[in-house]
């Protein structure tokens, strides 16, 4: 049919450019916070392209959600604007008439959100937390610049080196300022090396000097060693018991139901249920009169997708703490804003079916409509 083919190839225009501009968009600002945490010392700035892969797929969910729901607003309120609704809805096709080639466009895209929600975010998720694991197991002196002053991630150490090596494991005139409690320490040594001892790294300094000094008395310590060890960072990342949710797979949050599973199983699935009813979301907030040249409903239209999207992050939560069962929290959310979808549909089809009603009743006065 006419109609079906020609509202498809609209929305499949619509959300080809729309997608490319959100991906644009948000992978520029994913890119300069990933430098920024290369800079800080955070990931290894060889691993930067690869991190801001994983970032991206993690969140290839949301964009495409977000494009979807875009790409209907956008296409059915232009068609409102260029009054092709008007000739529609008097040729007997109601609004609901466009949920079929809508869903007919979209249920490709539903698929590819469902199997990256489900499937693909662990994963991501896990290779992301592997890549930091893997530079945080690396030395401390790799990830300082040589010749430069670097803070440590907890803000209580300031580490300066100059490299001696070409691997950079070990390096030459190291300074440490760390502060800790009331006590301020500063470390200086001819070289140090880093070593891991079980699941602890420790920074391991030859010939050098400490001098401690209380803050609160002013009382100074002075002492020189030969070797000097030091822990040099937490506990990190082990075993595949101590993943966080977001990195464990679907199946294995479906064999330990825990209430962080389920917030995290309730996350997922919600990322799907969401964008089926921001299709129906969509197609009813579309409606804007020809008449008036603005796009307030596409406002409304986003604004209606950021409480939505936070809704669906607060049931994550309130699964988490056990303050919802997973069940309880999918219905009350998503089966909410189906029934407001729905609401608003049957909102817009009685209001246009009164409206012909009426243009109808003129016409057959012999009064032109208004």
């Amino acid at each position: 049919m006419l109609f079906d083919s020609t509202l498809r190839r609209d929305l499949s225009r619509s959300f080809g450019a729309t997608l490319v501009v959100i991906l644009t968009i948000v992978l520029t600002i994913m890119l300069i916070r990933t430098l920024g945490q290369a800079a800080l010392g955070r990931v290894a700035p060889q691993d930067v392209v690869l991190l801001l892969g994983y970032i991206a797929l993690g969140q290839l969910p949301t964009m495409l959600a977000l494009s979807l729901f875009i790409a209907v607003v956008a296409t059915l309120g232009r068609m409102y604007r260029d009054s092709e609704m008007a000739i529609w809805f008097t040729s007997g096709i109601g609004i609901g008439r466009f949920v079929r080639p809508v869903l007919r466009m979209s249920w490709p895209v539903l698929l590819v959100v469902a199997l990256l929600a489900l499937f693909v975010w662990p994963w991501a998720n896990k290779h992301s937390a592997e890549l930091k694991e893997r530079f945080e197991r690396r030395s401390d002196l790799s990830r300082v610049a040589p010749g430069q002053f670097q803070t440590s991630s907890d803000g209580r150490r300031v580490f300066f080196i100059e490299r001696d090596t070409e691997d950079s494991r070990i390096g030459r005139n190291v300074f440490i300022l760390s502060v800790l409690g009331d006590t301020e320490a500063v470390t200086t040594a001819r070289s140090g090396r880093t070593e891991m001892f079980g699941d602890d790294r420790f920074l391991v300094l030859a010939r050098g000097q400490r001098n401690e000094q209380e803050l609160g008395t002013g009382a100074k310590t002075l002492s020189r060693f030969e070797t000097f060890r030091a822990l040099a960072g937490e506990r990190l990342l082990s075993s595949a018991s101590d993943l966080p949710p977001k990195a464990r797979r679907t199946i294995e949050l479906l064999r330990q139901p825990t209430a962080r599973h389920q917030g995290e199983l309730a996350w997922r699935l919600g990322l799907v249920l969401g964008c089926a009813n921001l299709l129906l979301l969509g197609i009813g907030l579309s409606a804007s009169n020809p008449r008036r040249a603005s796009n307030w409903n596409l406002l409304f239209a986003l604004l209606t997708f950021v409480v939505y999207y936070n809704l669906i992050t607060l049931s994550q939560a309130w699964v988490a703490n056990g303050k919802l069962g997973m069940g309880a929290a999918l219905v009350l959310v998503h089966g909410g804003a189906f029934l407001v979808a729905m609401a608003v549909l049957w909102w817009r089809e009685t209001a246009n079916i009164q409206r012909l009603a009426w243009w109808r009743a003129r016409a057959s006065r012999g009064l032109k409509p208004a």
